[in-house]
């Protein structure tokens, strides 16, 4: 049984852990203990048999946009609907706090799809997301993730 929890603080090295394969094949941005914990509220985690197998984070942006960021899911559990589970946690979450539009930039496309968000030209994207995340990639400025939306 999968069990999500917002995380504490003493969750952030197994997180970390968790996804540094993501972040050095450049899936995933780099965060460090210090970014991770000053954001550690916007986390979810999954827990299975009590091992961190997943997390996401729902990125406010403005009172408006909100970004789901920092997907990753357990390489030996992907395809078993934990990822899935993780994004509608967000949304819930999304809607729980009245954010209007939710905003991901992914190389799982289909994945989102599956929840009715729409691909947009990256151009659309906030200059705040570009300037305080984007910047920070490998791929940057040649980005081929794909930049959906879901008004919600």
């Amino acid at each position: 049984m999968i069990r999500f929890v917002k995380p504490t603080v003493k969750d952030i090295s197994a997180m970390q852990e968790l996804v540094l394969e993501d972040v050095a094949n450049g899936n995933i941005l780099v965060r460090n203990e210090s970014e991770m914990a000053t954001t550690i509220r916007s986390y979810t985690v999954a827990y299975k048999d009590e091992v961190l197998v997943g997390f996401v984070a729902l990125h406010i942006h403005t009172p408006l946009l909100a970004e789901i960021r920092s997907l990753v899911v357990s390489s030996d559990l992907r395809g078993q609907g934990i990822g899935q589970k993780l994004i509608s946690h967000c949304i819930n979450e999304a809607k729980q706090i009245d954010i209007s539009e939710l905003l991901v930039l992914t190389y799982q496309a289909k994945l989102f799809e599956k929840f009715d968000f729409k691909i947009i030209e990256k151009s659309t994207i906030p200059d705040t997301k570009i300037w305080a995340d984007c910047i920070k990639c490998k791929h940057f400025p040649i980005c081929d993730e794909v930049a959906l939306t879901l008004k919600i």
